[in-house]
Formats: structure tokens, C-alpha cells, sequence
């Protein structure tokens, strides 16, 4: 079956599917997405998301390309089209077509595409039983990593040097030594006393809708919750640690630059706060 996609009112196979070459998001990367993952043909967190894409959209003074009721029936049909039970929709706003010029373009529409996949169920699977590595690696991402830009290269740079050492994700490290998140994903840690840590919210780092979730989900378990930075060297000496993403949910981190955490294995901790989530989690 062919996959469909969504672009600017159109449902589209992906052969034909396209944007203009004066899309300021491929000119200027200035534009903003949204992943939700989906389960048993449901979104997960939908409501959270789009109030995430609500306050990316207003910190970069860009339009809603349709009304938000629009875009949920949007995201549903592809899912549908698609025949998608788990997997992930994908949707980016940038600020439209324009003759390339630095500053907002007065008379642009926003540019609204939508995308879905299946997800790879068995290499989850895999990689939430044996854990996965990390590397760390300098922070050199811009200062509103908080707005969930499509500007990713410096992830990409990251994920893509992670790949080439033989780890899952790059932990990113800012100028004070502190780890502040991965390349994609949200870095926590569980310290010997049991303490799930994890670094505030704010411009080091994107709020994380399952970050969010994973909060309530713990406090909910009568696990003890500290947000603060911390840094690799605490991380590699933590009982347990654990990167969180809306593909994933949550992914066990067994190796910090070589050096193993705990005993090498996905913690208790961290097991049970993924089983949490998928009581907490809202479907839609």
C-alpha cells in the first residue's frame, strides 16, 4: 500500500508529494513539527501535543495553517489512510511560500504537512530489554531548544557521530558540564537513593510531552522526583538511567561512554515507570 501524506489541503501518495522551493522551511528552516505516537490506532497525548504546537507556533508569531479542529480530523484521516495501529503521525508548520528574504514575509500562508509511519515494534522491543548506549557530546544547539524548531541540524550532526560510535543516542553536555537532553530524546537518571532526576524545563531544553507524562506517572508510583541538572560523570555512578521520546516512550540506558550504569541492565525503576505511562498516557 502506498503511503499518504497530507500537504496544504491535498491527500497525496509520497512520490507526489511536495512543497515549494520558496518554502521558508526549506529555505530557512523556519518552521516547527510535532510527532505523536499512536497506539492501537489512537493518538497518544493529542491534547498535549497541540498545546505544545500552539506555543511553538506563538513564540515565533507564525498562524495556525487551519483551525485546530481541522488538524485533529487532519492527523486522524492520515492515520486512517495509512492503516496505521502503531506508529507515529508527524506534522510541521512553516511560515509559507515567499521570495527568500530574511525578515516574516507579509502576505505568507502557513504550509501545513502531515505524515504517518508504522513503528518498528520488534526493534523497540529489543532495545527496551537489553538497553542501549549513550555518548556525550558538547551542547552546540541554538538558545530556544524549548520551541520544537525544525532547525535540527546540530542533532542530526549528533545522532549521526552517536550512530558511528556504536550508541543509540548522544547526550548533549552545555558549557557548565551539565547534561542537558539528547539528541532526540529527554536524558533522566535514577541516583542510589532511588531519586528520578532530570533536568527543569526551561530554554536548555525541549518540554517533552512524554517527559511531561513520565512526571505524573512517577509521582503517581511514590517515586521521588528532583529536577535538576546533573552531570555524566553523576549519570555513569546512577543506579539506573533512561532516555524518554514519543516513539519510544521510554528506552533503558545500560552504557555512558563505555561505561556501564548500574549493573548493565534495565532498571526496576525504569520498567515500572514505562508499565505507569501506559496507564497514565491519554489516547484519542
Amino acid at each position: 500500500m502506498s503511503r499518504i501524506a497530507y500537504v496544504n489541503g491535498r491527500y497525496l501518495r509520497h512520490a507526489e508529494a511536495s512543497v515549494h522551493i520558496e518554502d521558508r522551511g526549506y529555505q530557512f528552516a523556519d518552521g516547527i513539527y510535532e510527532v505523536c505516537g499512536i497506539r492501537g490506532g489512537k493518538l497518544m497525548d493529542e491534547r498535549l501535543h497541540l498545546e505544545r504546537l500552539q506555543r511553538s507556533l506563538r513564540e515565533l508569531r507564525m498562524d495556525m495553517p487551519v483551525s485546530l479542529s481541522a488538524l485533529k480530523v487532519i492527523l486522524r484521516e492520515v492515520v486512517r489512510r495509512n492503516r496505521i495501529a502503531n506508529g507515529m503521525v508527524y506534522f510541521q508548520v512553516t511560515r509559507g511560500v515567499a521570495p527568500r528574504d530574511h525578515p516574516f514575509p507579509a502576505d505568507a500562508q502557513a504550509s501545513l504537512v502531515v505524515t504517518a509511519k508504522r513503528l518498528n515494534e520488534a526493534r523497540v522491543a529489543v532495545s527496551v530489554a537489553r538497553g542501549v548506549d549513550v555518548v556525550t557530546m558538547p551542547d552546540q544547539r541554538w538558545a530556544r531548544r524549548d520551541i520544537k524548531s525544525v532547525a535540527l541540524l546540530p542533532n542530526v550532526l549528533a545522532k549521526q557521530a552517536a550512530r558511528e560510535a556504536g550508541a543509540y543516542e548522544a547526550w548533549l553536555v552545555d558549557r557548565e558540564g551539565f547534561v542537558t537532553e539528547g539528541a532526540s530524546t529527554n536524558a533522566w537518571i535514577v541516583d542510589r537513593e532511588g531519586r528520578l532526576i532530570t533536568r527543569p524545563e526551561g530554554p536548555d531544553i525541549l518540554s517533552g510531552v512524554t517527559r511531561r507524562v513520565l512526571l505524573q506517572a512517577a509521582r503517581a508510583e511514590g517515586v521521588e522526583v528532583v529536577e535538576r541538572p546533573f552531570t555524566p560523570e553523576e549519570a555513569k555512578s546512577a543506579r539506573e538511567a533512561f532516555i524518554s521520546a514519543s516513539s519510544a516512550i521510554i528506552i533503558p540506558v545500560v552504557r555512558i561512554d563505555g561505561h556501564p550504569v548500574g549493573n548493565a541492565a534495565p532498571g526496576s525503576t525504569t520498567l515500572r515507570l514505562r508499565e505507569a505511562y501506559g496507564r497514565i498516557g491519554e489516547l484519542s
